[in-house]
């Protein structure tokens, strides 16, 4: 059995882009719809008011957020349609997310303000898949998380699975 001192090397090419990307300012959560491009940027839904994307840097397998087209920051700007909009789209999400992934449990947050972690400015919902002992030892050893599916491949299922919701 390999033991953890003859390992040397964990490649986790994904993480390049987030050290080594410029960060040119601009909301993610505003950029990004506005692009019309949902396969490069992780779109899986587009609603009237809000829509869902996967986070490109993910804690787990699975991490989707969701925000509102309109750029806010704070729950006092959100408007009763927005909430309404957020949490239909949290209930079908977790749905699906149940249906394809079969998680044990789910984190659903916001982190709102620079001191909570956001690192982006515009009010938005993390909705986080968890399985029983899915935090094991490389966190601890390497600041590394291992997932077990490409992020190309959760998001044509979650996408692939909305479709089929809508019918």
């Amino acid at each position: 059995m390999l033991g953890v001192e003859k390992l040397k090397t964990l490649w986790a090419p994904w993480r390049l882009a987030f050290i080594t990307e410029e960060r040119s300012g601009e909301c993610i959560f505003c950029k990004k719809p506005a692009e019309n491009d949902d396969k490069k940027n992780y779109i899986y839904e587009r609603r009237n008011l809000v829509f869902g994307l996967l986070n490109r840097f993910p804690y787990n397998s699975g991490h989707l957020m969701i925000a509102p087209y309109r750029h806010i920051i704070s729950f006092e700007e959100l408007r009763d349609e927005e909430w309404t909009a957020m949490l239909k789209l949290l209930q079908d999400t977790t749905a699906v997310l149940n249906k394809l992934m079969r998680p044990e449990g789910f984190n659903v947050g916001f982190n709102i303000g620079r001191a909570s972690g956001a690192g982006f400015e515009h009010l938005h919902l993390h909705v986080v898949p968890r399985w029983s002992g899915d935090t094991n030892f490389m966190p601890v050893l390497s600041d590394t998380k291992v997932l077990p599916e490409h992020l190309d491949e959760t998001f044509r299922r979650i996408r692939e699975d909305f479709r089929d919701l809508r019918g």
